[in-house]
């Protein structure tokens, strides 16, 4: 297929990828695919289960590279990097299942997103009083701050596992933050949710964006939510770009309709 269509007019590209492709044995999860996102843009990813949603994200963050194509962030390649080096340039994400650490409150949770930022060694261990301490506090009014933003106050020496579904989401949401990304990719984060809980993520998903100047890439499979805070979005079946361009258009467009009638596998 030809090159993405340019970013939502007025938006200078933060995210290209071109032509990007990923097999898994003789499956080609994700083939030819192109996008660009606008800076500030909230850009939708949708498609059935199995259309390469997962994987194409995979493709962005370093997890699962691209075998042929190229993914640019703000102009610079990200080829060849890990994942860790790619939050580091300024994209964070959250996973299709909550991925918290059980044992732990949400407060200790939320402090793991600085991790990037953080830089160990004997001689701070030392010096704690005089150099160590000052960053963890840097580091904690932060995270204080993140907490403030998504209203986790009345939770925050939690233990993570006794929260509901839909704090735990948030604070999945918090901890993708504190990494003060200028990217974010949220991979399904209304799932499992009710419409109040929809509701609320909805509202910190856009308060997050307004507040820190954010570029966001959905995946969701509610169409509600696509339709009701997204930009533009690109549609995937089987791996491959059925239609991409302004959300209605997109989701509405009749080869979209077919395959989510149709139905497909499970998601690689």
């Amino acid at each position: 297929m030809s090159l993405a269509p340019d970013a939502k007019a007025g938006r200078e590209a933060i995210l290209r990828c071109e032509h990007v492709s990923r097999r898994f044995g003789g499956v080609h999860a994700v083939a030819d695919v192109s996008l660009a996102i606008g800076q500030g843009e909230i850009f939708g990813l949708v498609g059935p289960n199995g259309s390469g949603k997962t994987t194409l994200v995979n493709a962005v963050t370093g997890f699962y590279p691209p075998q042929e194509g190229t993914i640019r962030f703000e102009g610079r390649s990200l080829g060849g990097l890990r994942p860790h080096q790619i939050a580091r340039r300024g994209i964070a994400r959250t996973f299709q299942n909550v991925a918290l650490f059980k044992g732990m409150s949400v407060l200790d949770n939320i402090l793991l997103g600085r991790h990037i930022y953080m830089r160990p060694s004997a001689l701070a261990s030392l010096f704690y009083w005089w150099w160590a301490e000052r960053e963890e506090i840097a580091h904690r009014v932060k995270v204080e701050e993140i907490i403030d933003l998504l209203q986790l106050e009345s939770a925050r020496d939690e233990p993570v596992e006794v929260i509901p579904l839909g704090l735990q989401k948030r604070v999945e949401l918090a901890r993708a933050l504190a990494a003060e990304p200028r990217m974010l990719i949220l991979d399904e984060p209304m799932a499992g949710m009710n419409q109040e809980e929809k509701e609320y993520m909805v509202r910190f998903v856009l308060d997050a964006r307004e507040a820190l100047g954010l570029t966001i890439l959905l995946i969701e499979h509610h169409m509600d939510v696509i339709t009701s805070i997204c930009d533009r979005a690109l549609v995937l079946g089987n791996g491959r770009v059925i239609t991409q361009g302004p959300v209605l258009e997109a989701v509405n467009h009749p080869d979209v309709i077919a395959a989510y009638i149709g139905g497909a596998a499970d998601e690689h």
